[in-house]
């Protein structure tokens, strides 16, 4: 989450919610205190789950709260237990959705180009107890989709991606979401579609559907009847109608976007150490996130061009450092060893994300460039 500093100050956060008009939303938000419906599947919660199917490409979305209820909730609604494999370089939401139910999350290395979970040494992790593979579309670049469920069938294994941060992605086109058992998506304020906070499940039929929205309203089926111990993960309607007028913005908001990367991309070419990251070409892209590797050939190192950045108010993020295998809830499992990650452990000591959000304008991205270049130049100066 981007730190609370005001704008106005010359702040410029890793990123910021996308936030239309308030004039825009003020029919939204009379309609609903007319309706007098602010939550229970509300008239926009059943909108806004019609409209994203359409908009994704998808038959069968469960909206959420947030993100991470509705990672936990996949996981409750597959009945996944024991051991399953996921990576260590996400959001450290990942693998709290496996703690919290009971899973023993098994750790394995990352692909140095997609840096996302290397399907290579997938089926060495495998083990009598493994029930599943949680991959994380990092940056929106997607996985090796194909891949990963080839070795579910083999093994029959469920597999459960974290498309957190893939919204409107496609494959091929074919949505991202379609692939595995489940896809689950974050609509957090920082993310390229937000409802200020919430998520969604993507499943497969209308059967595992009813089981999700029966396990998100705590486990109800009817007005006396519960059926199992389920959680409160449901959308608010308010959220529900914001994330219908972000509907509306998202074709210039993905063109804004895709502007600001291609001034990043023009202005780092060539720069020596600074490798910026790829999305394969039969993919579609968001602009999610511009994370760039500071590799031991720019004249600095990553935590120094991050300070030097900092102290000019440019709130660029080591996002993912520290690993999550190294936080203390996970570093004493098996695989979690550094030796076990090598890839990982160098790319999180590498890897910056730096500010992309709609309302970055040119003058601000200029200074963020200006700072990059010239801690470049005036290291190999010196």
């Amino acid at each position: 989450m981007p730190e609370v500093r005001d704008p106005s100050q010359g702040f410029i956060p890793v990123t910021q919610p996308h936030l239309p008009p308030l004039e825009e939303f003020q029919p939204y938000l009379e309609e609903i205190w007319q309706r007098k419906w602010v939550t229970n599947n509300g008239v926009f919660h059943q909108r806004l789950e019609a409209a994203l199917c359409d908009y994704l490409g998808v038959e069968h979305l469960s909206l959420f709260s947030n993100g991470t209820l509705a990672l936990i909730t996949a996981l409750q609604a597959l009945k996944i237990t024991g051991e399953v494999i996921t990576t260590p370089f996400s959001f450290v939401a990942t693998t709290h959705a496996l703690h919290w139910n009971g899973i023993k999350p098994v750790f394995v290395d990352i692909d140095p180009v997609s840096l996302n979970l290397d399907t290579s040494r997938i089926e060495a992790a495998i083990t009598p107890q493994t029930t599943a593979i949680l991959p994380v579309h990092v940056y929106a670049n997607p996985c090796d989709v194909e891949r990963i469920d080839a070795i579910a069938d083999t093994y029959g294994l469920r597999v459960v991606y974290d498309a957190a941060h893939a919204f409107g992605v496609r494959v091929r086109d074919r949505s991202v979401l379609e692939y595995g058992d489940m896809s689950v998506l974050s609509f957090h304020g920082t993310k390229v579609f937000n409802t200020f906070e919430g998520g969604a499940i993507v499943c497969r039929d209308e059967k595992t559907k009813r089981r999700i929205d029966n396990l998100k309203n705590f486990g109800f089926v009817d007005e006396t009847t519960v059926m199992a111990p389920g959680i409160n993960g449901k959308m608010n309607e308010v959220q529900a109608a914001f994330g219908l007028l972000q509907l509306e913005h998202m074709e210039r908001v993905t063109i804004a976007r895709g502007r600001i990367d291609a001034r990043y991309r023009e202005a780092f070419a060539g720069v020596r150490g600074l490798s910026m990251h790829e999305v394969p070409a039969h993919c579609s892209r968001n602009f999610a996130y511009f994370p760039v590797l500071v590799t031991p050939d720019f004249p600095i190192n990553r935590d120094d061009l991050y300070l030097a950045l900092r102290e000019n108010d440019i709130a660029a993020r080591r996002y993912f450092y520290p690993l999550i295998s190294e936080f203390p809830t996970y570093r004493g499992l098996p695989s979690a060893m550094p030796q076990n990650l090598p890839v990982a452990m160098n790319i999180s000591r590498q890897v910056l994300c730096l500010p992309i959000f709609p309302a970055l304008d040119e003058r601000d991205q200029q200074r963020i460039i200006d700072v990059v270049l010239s801690c470049a130049q005036r290291a190999r100066a010196v």
